[in-house]
């Protein structure tokens, strides 16, 4: 099978993610789960072969000196694949993941539109967090779609790999691919602040160096987009300035305070309604009030906050589990699994069966 049809068959299915592997059929993720195409187990040299139709010469040059390599390329005006190719056991492997070949609206997605205000602030910080999969990159590629249609702003990206590729509409787009056009997210950052930036998109913040540069160009007067592999908006701050040796943290977190503008963590769960998955939402938005729990250290008490700023909002993930799961979108148990607190969470809705847990 060409790699084209391996493509074609992952389109058609609305397949996530295509696993290519020594001694396992060609399997794509659906809904979460793995599922095979066939039953034919590949070869090394099967993948080989494939590999070879989706990469140059270099890239396979450098996937022998250094293991890997990660990019991203348009297939025929369908979709767009990220790809990581990389050795495994001697031999190739690929991993690519399907991308939309459009862009979502704040209601194809479930996010709240109060967060759009947020979009046209002149300076400040907003995180997109979440595991590998949750959807952190197609939201957002909402964002800056909606900033470049709707204002006229400069728009830098820093991404390993490019995954949404963005026009010119009324802002300008400038995309830098970590690796090929620039060395590294913090050099991004620090060259982006000379080239007249109004919104700079730092695809992931990824050690204290990336974190450093963003709160500093957030400081000087700019909104930055970033990515956190965490769950939750306390969990997210906390994060940040654990990554900082304790003589910093008391700093960092007086420039979290006066730069963090919202935080939204996702996961994606499987439909029970329909086929596909839907995401849940946890949103922070920086008010007056988490900006001093911020400050003072107490960010074990912003979920609470959260549960109480819905008109800004806001909202806990447990709070948009529980809806999810009352209207009969998610499972019982995939509700309590992506749980911060299922023990809690448990004690409050009804299990199968008409019965309510109790703690």
């Amino acid at each position: 099978m060409a790699i084209q049809a391996i493509l074609n068959a992952a389109i058609e299915k609305k397949a996530s993610d295509i696993h290519l592997i020594a001694g396992r059929p060609k399997t794509v993720r659906l809904d979460g789960k793995l599922v095979s195409l066939d039953d034919q187990p590949l070869t090394g040299e099967d993948i080989f072969a494939l590999a070879r139709e989706v990469t140059t010469e270099e890239q396979r040059k450098k996937v022998e000196e250094v293991g890997g390599i990660d990019f991203g390329f348009s297939y025929e005006g369908k979709a767009r694949f990220r790809v990581s190719c990389f050795k495994q056991q001697g031999t190739y492997a690929m991993v690519l993941r399907q991308l939309p070949n459009r862009f979502y609206s704040f209601e194809d997605l479930g996010l709240p539109k109060q967060l759009i205000e947020y979009l046209s602030r002149p300076r400040g910080l907003i995180l997109v967090t979440g595991p590998t999969g949750s959807g952190k990159t197609t939201s957002l590629a909402t964002m800056l779609n909606y900033i470049n249609e709707n204002q006229y702003r400069h728009i830098i990206t820093a991404e390993d790999p490019i995954e949404f590729v963005h026009t010119h509409k009324r802002g300008i787009v400038t995309q830098r691919e970590v690796g090929e056009d620039v060395p590294s997210f913090s050099e991004a950052v620090i060259k982006a602040l000379r080239q007249d930036p109004d919104v700079m998109l730092i695809g992931e913040m990824r050690d204290i160096s990336t974190m450093e540069a963003c709160i500093r160009a957030a400081e000087t007067g700019h909104l930055v987009f970033s990515t956190l592999h965490t769950t939750g908006a306390a969990r997210t701050v906390d994060r940040i300035i654990d990554v900082f040796p304790p003589n910093q943290q008391e700093q960092v977190r007086v420039q979290l305070a006066a730069t963090l503008v919202a935080v939204i963590s996702q996961t994606l769960l499987p439909r029970m309604d329909s086929k596909g998955r839907i995401a849940a939402f946890e949103i922070m938005i920086a008010t007056p009030a988490i900006r001093n729990l911020i400050r003072e250290g107490k960010t074990y008490q912003i979920t609470s906050e959260l549960q109480m700023g819905t008109r800004h909002g806001m909202k806990a993930l447990d709070d948009h589990l529980k809806e999810l799961y009352d209207d009969n979108i998610i499972s019982y148990d995939d509700m309590i699994d992506a749980a911060q607190d299922p023990k809690d969470l448990a004690a409050r809705v009804t299990q199968p069966g008409g019965k309510t847990r109790q703690k």
